[in-house]
């Protein structure tokens, strides 16, 4: 199609993460389905700047740090008909207005659960060796620990629960497969077939905490799970047991949770925390049985390609007349992240 024909589209996040997302081979590939200027990269939808190209604007591309769509803009904006979003979650994206005007959404969240589901995993399997506190404790004693300080660690067996069949628990379930561990799963919209299909068993929360050795945390942020592994919740977990969150700080009471690992009782993998990052101060931070990640779990560096590839093959199901792969649908936002 010539490029005159093409839909005009418009980039909308911070500028920053654009070349990771759409290196040249992919740019080139997403200049043959619209007409887009890499160079213009609306941070700010009033700017004077953007406003032409918004104006001609069929299709958003948008990504994080891309400002709220309401309905000022899609005002400003009347030709729009889809928001293809190069990262995960749209709930500070879209408004009210997004849906009356009948916009196509879509989202690159399944790429993005991808290497928050490969973090999981390793970081399971690590936890099993009890890795975390023994790589502190070979760091001050430089001797190789006896044997009986080794009993009951390994993968053989060791039980993992799972909280939460989202996209990334779902991801990783299929990945702990191959393993010859105890998997259980807590997620309220699953039944035992459904988690068996997935390769666990169904536990109740509280039941799934007591008969867990690592429990990994992938549920979403929505009011029904804030605070959901409270501190009563949070001393159900047998002691030594090892807490993995990659979802959000909110979901785990922070004093409850600094409580426990103080103690000593539990450890913990945070990739998240509330707040976020934590303070300078926090005593989360020198204790040896917390392993501390700066929200490194999602995709970064080379991973970023990944969501640009999604946005590129949903313009080219657009192209087709296809609805999007990964669309986002109203109903969908009470549940997901």
């Amino acid at each position: 199609m010539p490029s005159a024909q093409l839909p005009a589209a418009l980039f909308a996040m911070n500028p920053e993460h654009l070349h990771a997302l759409f290196p040249p081979r992919l740019m080139r590939r997403l200049q043959g389905l619209v007409r887009i200027d890499p160079s213009l990269v609306a941070q700010d939808f009033g700017d004077p700047a953007v406003a032409g190209a918004l104006a001609q604007a069929e299709i958003l591309v948008t990504g994080w740090g891309c400002p709220g769509i309401d309905a000022s803009v899609l005002e400003a904006a009347p030709r729009l008909r889809a928001v293809l979003h190069a990262a995960g979650s749209v709930r500070t994206l879209v408004s009210e207005a997004c849906w009356e005007r009948g916009i196509q959404l879509s989202s690159a969240v399944q790429a993005n659960a991808l290497p928050v589901a490969e973090y999981a995993l390793a970081v399971i399997l690590l936890a099993g060796k009890d890795v975390f506190t023994l790589r502190e404790r070979y760091r001050t004693e430089p001797a190789y620990p006896p044997v009986t300080d080794l009993a009951g660690l390994g993968n053989l067996g060791r039980r993992v629960g799972v909280i939460g069949a989202s996209r990334v628990g779902r991801r990783l379930l299929e990945l702990l497969r191959p393993f010859d561990l105890a998997v259980t799963l807590y997620d309220p919209y699953v039944d035992e077939a459904q988690a068996a299909a997935l390769g666990a068993v169904k536990l109740p929360l509280d039941e799934l905490l007591r008969g867990s050795d690592i429990v990994s945390l992938h549920a979403p942020d929505i009011p029904e799970t804030y605070r959901m592994l409270d501190r009563v919740r949070l001393a159900l977990i047998p002691d030594g047991g090892m807490l993995i969150n990659t979802s959000r700080g909110a979901l785990i009471d922070p004093v409850a949770l600094t409580d426990e690992l103080v103690s000593g009782r539990l450890g913990a993998v945070l990739d998240v925390t509330e707040p976020e990052p934590l303070p300078v101060d926090s005593p989360l931070r020198n204790l040896p049985n917390v392993f501390l990640t700066p929200h490194i779990a999602g995709s970064v560096g080379n991973e970023l390609e990944r969501m640009g590839r999604t946005v590129v093959e949903e313009l080219e199901r657009l192209a087709d007349g296809l609805p999007p792969a990964h669309a986002v649908r109203e109903a969908d936002l009470a549940r997901v992240a």
